[in-house]
């Protein structure tokens, strides 16, 4: 019997043994993936995060300076809550994608808010298509309709469902034919069949002078698309007006303009016209800073044969935002100014954000929002 007990000791301790050479191997294996672990979390926190990006073209699709493009705020008296719709852009002007909450760190008055929700914001647009039909060349007239009416279906294949637009011209005055109403077959047949548009002047400063007005009353996103040679004969408003005028404006004005398409047919076609004197330099440079003063864009397409990636770069800077939501933690009265101020961060090093395209280029970004804001002016009604 103690000859069977000391056996049997033997076999517990020689069990007890292989038991513990058989976890000696795992303990190790976890002491080194936590080592692992650990000094990826390290390494992590060395090197930050970046953010990747499609790779977009190396230059702007628009001509000129671009507009700044106003920023959306609103402010709730109930909550403190504040929203900001705002843009963020590479040097090029062309939406910086992928950004996350935590990339965006807003401070009101100096105060850092910790409670900012971030959401990307595609609205629905109304939009006022304003086309040149008319000029003081017969010869010319037919090729106008033929390009304004080439433009405008275009801008129809990139409408969202949602999006309305409303169809005018412009000769010696306004025409509006048709209001604001969502895409459909009606707006292709229209913009089929414009006519040859008649021996007039070409009166641009006063229309778009009226289509700043009209659009006052609209609400939401919105914007006027110019097609336009940019030449004007005989408008009662002047350059200098029109600029003061769209500069205080809320509609930006996108420009899609003839001038390029029209000095070619010029020279082909009317080389001893009055029209071949213009100074198209100076139409286009007029164009572009009626565009820039709205706070939109000017394209200068030699041909308006293919526009597809200008509506795409137009509807883009146009209709896609970062929304930012906050509880203001200020106390102080709705009358009283706030200052603001957006900056995009490293969540993992607290520093800048860097941000890289597809082919590793880096790539520098533009908050876009204006610096304060009084509560009382933007509350929501």
């Amino acid at each position: 019997m103690q000859i069977n007990a000391e056996k049997e000791s033997i076999l517990k301790i020689g069990l007890l043994l292989s038991l513990l050479l058989l976890a000696a191997p795992a303990a190790v294996q976890t002491a080194r993936g936590r080592d692992s672990v650990e000094q990826s979390t390290d390494s992590k926190k060395v090197a930050g995060e970046q953010v990747r990006i499609p790779s977009r073209a190396s230059k702007p699709l628009f001509e000129g300076k671009p507009g700044r493009q106003k920023t959306e705020i609103h402010f709730d008296p109930a909550t403190r809550t504040v929203t900001i719709k705002l843009v963020v852009q590479d040097p090029n002007g062309y939406f910086i994608p992928n950004l996350r909450r935590d990339n965006f760190v807003v401070y009101e008055n100096g105060v850092r808010q910790r409670n900012a929700t971030v959401e990307v914001d595609h609205a629905p647009v109304s939009l006022v298509l304003l086309m040149e039909f008319g000029g003081r060349m017969p010869a010319l007239n037919r090729s106008l309709a033929t390009e304004v009416s080439r433009t405008g279906r275009q801008l129809l294949d990139v409408l969202g469902r949602e999006d309305k637009l409303a169809v005018w011209k412009y000769g010696d005055n306004v025409q509006k034919l048709t209001g604001f109403s969502q895409k459909n077959v009606n707006l292709d047949l229209l913009l089929s069949d414009l006519g040859t548009p008649d021996v007039s002047e070409t009166n641009l400063y006063d229309a778009l002078f009226y289509a700043v007005d009209q659009m006052r009353s609209v609400t939401g996103r919105k914007a006027i698309v110019l097609v336009s040679s940019g030449i004007d004969t005989s408008s009662k408003a002047t350059y200098q007006d029109l600029l003061n005028t769209v500069r205080n404006s809320d509609t930006p004005i996108y420009v899609i303009s003839l001038a390029m398409v029209f000095q070619n047919l010029v020279q082909i076609r009317s080389p001893a016209e009055p029209l071949a004197k213009i100074d198209w330099s100076r139409v286009e440079r007029e164009l572009q800073e009626i565009a820039s003063a709205s706070g939109g864009r000017t394209y200068s397409p030699q041909s308006t044969l293919d526009l597809s990636g200008i509506y795409d770069d137009l509807l883009e800077n146009l209709k896609v935002r970062y929304v930012i939501t906050y509880q203001s933690s200020s106390d102080l009265d709705l009358n009283t100014p706030r200052t603001i101020r957006v900056q995009l961060v490293d969540p993992v090093t607290g520093g800048p954000l860097k941000i890289v395209d597809e082919g590793g280029r880096t790539i520098r970004a533009n908050v876009i929002a204006q610096e304060s804001y009084v509560p009382s002016a933007v509350s929501a009604r």
